[in-house]
Parts: C-alpha cells; structure tokens; sequence
C-alpha cells in the first residue's frame, strides 16, 4: 500500500498543477472581461456626459431666445426664437427667423420652419377677416406655397396636408383650362388652323 501512495502523491500534484493553471487562465479571462466591460460603460458614460452638456446648452440658448444675445449657433434656440417672434405677434421678423431655419442644414427644424411658416402665413391672413380678402389672397398663397415646399420632403405629414386642404378651402386653385385668360383670341384660333404645322406650346 505504501507504495501506491508514492504513486499517487505526484499524479495528484500533477493534476493540482494543471487545475491552478486551468484557473489562472479563467481568472484571466475574467478580468480580461470586467476590463473590457469597464471600458466600454466608461466610453458610454462619458457620451452620455456630452449629450447632457449639449441638452443644458441648448436649454440654456432656448430660454435666453427672447433675449438679444441669442446663441445662434443653436438650431433649437434659433426656432425658439422664431416661435416667440410669432407669438407675440412679430410677424416679419418670425418670417425672416423662420427662412433662415428653412435655408439650415438640419431636415427636422427645416419641416418644422416650414410647418410654422404656413401656419404663421394663414394666420396673419385670416386676421383680416372677411373684410380684407383681397389682402389675404398673398398670404394664403404663402401658406400654401409652404406647406407644398414640405409636404414634397415629407410626404407623410398629415397636419401639413390637412393645412393645405383648409388653405385651398379658403382661395381655391384656378384651373388654368377653364381660365378665359389664356385663350387664344378668335384671329389666333383662325391662324392656328391655317397653319396646321403649327404648335401653340413652348420649345
């Protein structure tokens, strides 16, 4: 028997020696891991930090808006500030805020300027009442215009789309068929079919 022990002894040492270092590899391999997870929560948490910088600047230049030292580096303060503008009744400076976001880069503040736009164009017209149409046809026109400007980028925007419906409720479209204006005259009509080569449309 004691010769059995001896036997046993190093195989069991061996086999201590390859579980520690089966273990260290695992330990490794572990930590290896935590380390790799740490660094990606501390990237994530560092952009997480950016953005809340970003959002309190952009608070920050929105609720200066009104005022004259406007951040107008901030798309969103810049909309603030046309939205107040239009608010308060600001008609032409709204305008003038509300194109310079137009001409901007960013899409979602372009939808929404142009979305303001018409809205701000129907209101002024519909200010007038009834009493000044003739003065309001421009402006319906306007709101219109905008209103078509977006709903080709954004075809899916139902609050333009109803806005249009009501702003051609209000001035319909002239169908330029049944327009006695662009007629030809009887002695044109008269040429026209003498010369039946002859083409009234534009190169």
């Amino acid at each position: 028997m004691p010769r059995d022990r001896s036997r046993l002894l190093p195989a069991a040492a061996d086999l201590s020696l390859d579980a520690a270092e089966g273990l260290d590899v695992r330990r490794r391999h572990i930590h290896l891991l935590f380390g790799m997870v740490a660094v990606t929560l501390a990237s994530l948490t560092g952009w997480q930090c950016m953005q809340l910088q970003r959002a309190e600047r952009v608070n920050q230049a929105i609720s200066r808006a009104s005022a004259s030292d406007l951040d107008s580096t901030v798309p969103e303060a810049m909309f603030a500030r046309a939205r107040a503008l239009a608010t308060s009744g600001k008609y032409e400076s709204a305008v003038k805020a509300y194109k310079t976001l137009i001409q901007g880069a960013r899409i979602d503040l372009r939808h929404a300027a142009l979305y303001n736009l018409g809205n701000l164009h129907m209101r002024e017209a519909l200010k007038n009442g009834t009493s000044g149409a003739v003065q309001s046809l421009p402006l319906i026109e306007l709101a219109k215009q905008s209103y078509r400007d977006l709903l080709r980028e954004n075809p899916g925007d139902w609050d333009a789309r109803y806005n249009l419906e009501r702003a051609l409720r209000l001035a319909p479209e002239v169908a330029e068929e049944d327009s006695e204006q662009n007629r030809p005259a009887e002695w044109q009509r008269r040429v026209i079919r003498a010369l039946p080569d002859f083409k009234l449309e534009l190169p």
